[in-house]
């Protein structure tokens, strides 16, 4: 409340007005308002038993008021803000005058207990994850055969209710994730990318139309694994940015440019915070990706590795190659790619190899339903 009601404060006189407070605390107000609710109704009870010791100690009515409310409901949509608030914080933190709101004006005050905000912000998550705790031990102590059934249900609701804010919270990174994604990675025009596809000027509009950046607005697609690797060319080492989606393996080229997201003002560009800090640093220094080729499909990707024969005559290291084939099995592509470390390179292998695995399967049992057709009537 001390770091709310201050920033409040601070706007109410035209200072930090462009500091978002929802993405900061989110529904911190109503919050507060039910959980401390909550617990007075619940001391009262304790306190009634404890006054008049031959009165029972009934928490079933005060249980079912909060549990079957508003209070996991809106545990969830702080938790749900949560990851952009930390993230979006330490872009703020980065200013000078929010520097100043953050220690002179909160962390200094006797009621913060030398904590700083990202500790505070982070203790409605905790007490989420506890209300089962606290219902399992009710549930202990309770004598009455139906008070007991109804609290170990209310316990089973309540832990339903956190895996399923943990799948939703999973879902809003992937697809956060992928959005920002969709910002940095550049798709370069076909005639762009290779010089012997010649379209004229007059043309090239309603090709554009038809744009590929669209693959990844996709919700359902998961990204699996990425990082940097060198690409092997004829001439040249390149660095390249991987991508492995569950779904196909997309290579790009690592450019820089300080004009990508406004010339110098780059420090404080929110960057989305499941992205590889690797990733979140070289975007906050203007960079992007251009896409190297066109996406590779799990089912038409062939890993080889390179043996260490030819790493020494060829002088590779840490090197493997991937081999893009078409529908009709012929090779269109080859990718000779070198890691940083041997580890590393065995990540990669193990990665790929397990997404196309999967991938496999997958559609392997996707085909297998749709060819079950339902018995033929006698009739027919």
């Amino acid at each position: 409340k001390i770091f709310m009601n201050t920033l409040k404060y601070l706007q109410s006189n035209e200072f930090l007005l462009d500091v978002d407070l929802w993405r900061l605390f989110a529904n911190l107000e109503v919050l507060n308002k039910i959980s401390l609710s909550f617990l007075k109704t619940f001391f009262e009870t304790v306190k009634e038993h404890v006054s008049k010791s031959d009165s029972p100690m009934d928490f079933s009515s005060i249980l079912r008021k909060f549990f079957q409310g508003d209070l996991c409901q809106t545990h969830q949509i702080y938790c749900l803000n949560y990851t952009s608030a930390v993230f979006y914080l330490e872009n703020l933190r980065q200013r000078e005058d929010f520097g100043i709101y953050l220690k002179q004006w909160c962390e200094q005050n006797a009621q913060c207990k030398r904590l700083h905000l990202p500790e505070l912000l982070v203790a409605p998550l905790h007490r989420l994850t506890r209300y089962p705790l606290l219902l399992n031990n009710i549930w202990k102590r309770s004598t009455h055969e139906t008070e007991k059934d109804f609290i170990w249900s209310l316990k089973e609701k309540v832990e339903k209710s956190i895996r399923d804010l943990e799948g939703k919270v999973k879902w809003l990174d992937n697809f956060q994730k992928f959005r920002q994604l969709q910002e940095v990675i550049i798709w370069p025009q076909v005639w762009d990318r290779d010089k012997r596809f010649f379209v004229p000027e007059c043309l090239k509009q309603s090709l554009r139309e038809n744009s590929s950046e669209n693959i990844l607005s996709s919700a359902n697609r998961l990204l699996l694994h990425e990082g940097r690797l060198t690409l092997a060319e004829s001439t040249r080492l390149l660095d390249v940015y991987l991508f492995l989606c569950d779904d196909f393996l997309l290579i790009t080229k690592i450019k820089r440019n300080k004009k990508k997201y406004g010339g110098s003002d780059t420090s404080l560009i929110s960057v989305c915070p499941s992205l590889t800090p690797e990733l979140q640093s070289f975007i906050r220094e203007g960079g992007f990706c251009t896409v190297l080729d066109q996406p590779i499909p799990l089912d038409r990707l062939i890993l080889k590795n390179v043996d260490p024969v030819h790493i020494t005559v060829f002088s590779l290291r840490n090197a493997f190659l991937i081999q893009h084939e078409n529908r009709y099995r012929q090779c269109i592509a080859v990718f000779l790619l070198q890691a940083q470390t041997e580890t590393a390179k065995k990540t990669w292998m193990s990665q790929i190899e397990m997404a196309i695995s999967n991938y496999t399967t997958q559609h392997e049992t996707k085909k297998t339903t749709a060819f079950c057709f339902p018995a033929e009537s006698s009739e027919i």
